[in-house]
């Protein structure tokens, strides 16, 4: 009985636990620096598991944090940054994603970023949309994509569709799918903008190399997320590539940089980053899918582009 007793006590104190710092300094990898590095696990919030993150979402004037998770659910934080660390980070609430009217659903949101109106837009896969949510995850409206995105068909599978979506100061929403659509090379892949509007990068070289995230940079380029698994006896690379947008030659095909490469054989594990947002001058957010495995954590990680 005294063990059963210290087993639960030990299994409640892990799924109370809220951040693990999991560095003791700044590291430098590639051409960005490790600011900070948090676990994070949290016990479930009105029914809501903590699970599944696949993007996030910084609100600077309110200091307010939004993750999406691909199973149905918004979490939203109250969050503090200085240049060189997270100052604070409070859970705040989760919410089912719910039709207009209030159905709960369980929609695969993939993408999430605010626009210049500081409203809320997701992407998403299964179905090729882009939608406005409120942040209580109601549902509120489609936006226009060009038609030939709708056609499910032109994509890998139902579930390599609308990865990555990003707002720009000049483009407005800018959406990239997973992989490439079909008619494309498997590493030819493109940012499109909702004006119609195409930008080509060419991806790593790891076999299924894929985009997860893309964010504005400062000089209004764009930042990008490539994750590449192969299987669990296989090293799994992140890539962070930044793709001049504003260097592409006649076919669109842009310049890229690769910043950093984060391997599982030097030591980042598989942490599966999909989410990304900008939270001040050359500094980020990115975030890990811990695909609903209780044993994992969700990373997130506070970094800094030197270029």
């Amino acid at each position: 009985m005294k063990q059963i007793i210290i087993l639960i006590a030990v299994q409640f104190f892990l799924n109370s636990c809220s951040t693990t710092k999991l560095i003791a300094k700044e590291k430098r990898e590639g051409s960005i620096t490790i600011l900070e590095e948090l676990s994070l696990n949290f016990p479930r919030r009105a029914g809501i598991p903590f699970e599944g993150i696949s993007d996030l979402a910084y609100d600077k004037k309110n200091s307010m944090l939004y993750m999406i998770g691909d199973r149905g659910y918004l979490y939203t934080f109250y969050i503090k940054l200085s240049p060189k660390r997270i100052k604070k980070l409070k859970y705040l609430n989760a919410f089912h994603i719910k039709s207009p009217n209030g159905t709960v659903l369980k929609p695969d949101i993939e993408g999430l970023c605010l626009d210049n109106k500081n409203r809320l837009i997701a992407s998403f896969e299964r179905v090729p949309r882009v939608k406005m949510i409120s942040k209580d995850g109601r549902l509120i409206k489609n936006i226009d994509i060009p038609g030939f995105l709708r056609n499910r068909y032109i994509y890998r599978s139902k579930n390599k569709m609308f990865e990555a979506i990003c707002y720009h100061n000049k483009y407005n929403i800018l959406i990239s799918a997973e992989y490439p659509i079909r008619y494309h090379s498997k590493r030819f892949q493109t940012i499109y903008s909702l004006s119609g509007k195409k930008w080509h990068f060419l991806t790593q070289k790891y076999p299924h190399s894929a985009v997860t995230a893309m964010e504005m940079m400062d000089d209004g380029n764009i930042l990008i997320i490539e994750r590449a698994y192969n299987g669990i006896y296989k090293p799994f690379y992140i890539t962070l590539k930044k793709i001049y947008i504003n260097n592409c030659d006649s076919k669109n095909l842009c310049k890229s940089k690769v910043l950093a490469t984060l391997s599982s054989s030097s030591g980042w594990g598989y942490n599966n980053f999909e989410g990304l947002t900008r939270v001040g001058k050359n500094r980020y957010l990115m975030v890990s899918d811990n695909n609903g495995h209780y044993f994992l954590s969700t990373v997130l990680v506070y970094f800094r582009v030197d270029e």
